[in-house]
């Protein structure tokens, strides 16, 4: 049997990395393609070396470039790679172009698809992730539901049938990474002299924050408004706005501007951090695992536990980010030992729900 992984981003390759050392420990061949969406080798390259992961057998190099123009070049780049792989599924991790994109073209290609992390909704069609998540889903055969919730959601929608709650892989390499980084130093605070506790990891790079100058402008401002030291690590998005809209991304009041991490040194100083600022959907979920406070800079989650068991807060950039952001973390945490995504154990379900398949 042979499953074909699609990935691309940063998030897909946390979520790659337990999935591929389980389908391999099952006796399937499994290759991968890397659609080249994430290009930055702090946000691509060394998650593959840091996590174990198997190197790609197709890399696509597609860069960056409209989603218009980044799904197309992915799409018409895969119909050879299908040819040349017979794969007998596809797998498609998340909700980024290249989800939507590994999707449509195995369909088209009447390749069975499988999707994990299947049913989260946000209800907000203005973002373009929560568009890729519901067209995959709707598209593919197989639905790995992480939680109860998103097996709800697809039920709502007439799939329930093809779901099955497999739990959170991101859960399976997160606690493998934080047993292994026990007493480790957090990089971030060794690396700006700031002690451990005392300072929160920030990442901004959607573009609902980053397309519209104003509101970006006023993230920044509020970051640098924090009462504590706010260390942004600034993803090529982010970057690559500021320069567009006029921004100086440098740092300013509590604002300290770093370089993404690799993904051990990140949990390693979130582990050390006193809270997380995010539009990032895998970033909450990851603070959450590791019961580190986070603020969510957008008006919906799609990752509602967080935010139900309290250790997540909705937030819009001005007065109420900086509130939210400078909020001491909580004396007694609500719901400490809930467990909504999982046991640690998702990948290997994964493996056995396509081998089931076979």
């Amino acid at each position: 049997m042979r499953v074909l992984s699609v990935v691309g981003a940063r998030p897909q390759f946390v979520k790659l990395a337990p999935v591929d050392a389980a389908l391999r420990a099952a006796g399937i061949d499994h290759r991968i393609v890397h659609t080249g969406q994430h290009y930055d080798p702090m946000l691509s390259d060394v998650f593959f070396t840091d996590l174990g992961i198997s190197s790609p057998d197709v890399h696509l190099g597609v860069g960056s470039g409209s989603h218009g123009v980044q799904t197309g070049a992915m799409l018409a780049a895969m119909d050879g790679v299908l040819d040349e792989l017979s794969p007998d599924w596809v797998l498609v991790y998340g909700d980024t172009n290249s989800t939507l994109a590994g999707a449509l073209s195995a369909v088209k290609k009447h390749v069975p698809v499988a999707h994990l992390e299947a049913g989260l909704r946000s209800f907000d069609r203005a973002m373009p992730e929560e568009v890729n998540r519901v067209l995959t889903d709707h598209a593919a055969d197989l639905l790995l539901a992480p939680t109860a919730v998103g097996a709800a959601h697809l039920a709502d929608e007439g799939l329930a049938e093809r779901t099955v709650v497999v739990g959170d892989v991101m859960t399976d390499v997160l606690l493998t990474q934080r047993d292994a980084l026990e007493g480790t130093p957090s990089p971030v605070a060794t690396e700006l002299g700031l002690t451990e506790g005392s300072y929160t990891l920030a990442t901004i790079h959607r573009p609902q924050n980053t397309d519209d100058a104003g509101r970006l402008a006023l993230v920044l401002d509020s970051l640098a408004g924090v009462d504590h030291p706010v260390v942004l690590l600034a993803h090529p998005r982010l970057v690559a706005a500021c320069a567009a809209h006029g921004l100086e991304l440098a740092d300013r009041g509590s604002l300290r501007v770093h370089a993404p991490l690799a993904y051990p040194e990140l949990v390693a100083s979130m582990l050390a951090a006193r809270g997380v600022v995010t539009d990032s959907g895998g970033l909450q979920k990851e603070a959450f695992l590791l019961r580190v406070p986070c603020t969510t800079v957008r008006p919906v989650t799609e990752w509602v536990e967080t935010v139900e068991l309290g250790w997540n807060v909705l937030a819009e950039p001005g007065p109420a980010l900086v509130v939210a952001a400078s909020r001491p973390r909580p004396a007694e945490p609500a719901e400490r030992d809930a467990h909504p995504y999982g046991d640690g154990r998702a990948a290997e379900r994964v493996a056995a729900e396509l081998l089931a398949r076979a």
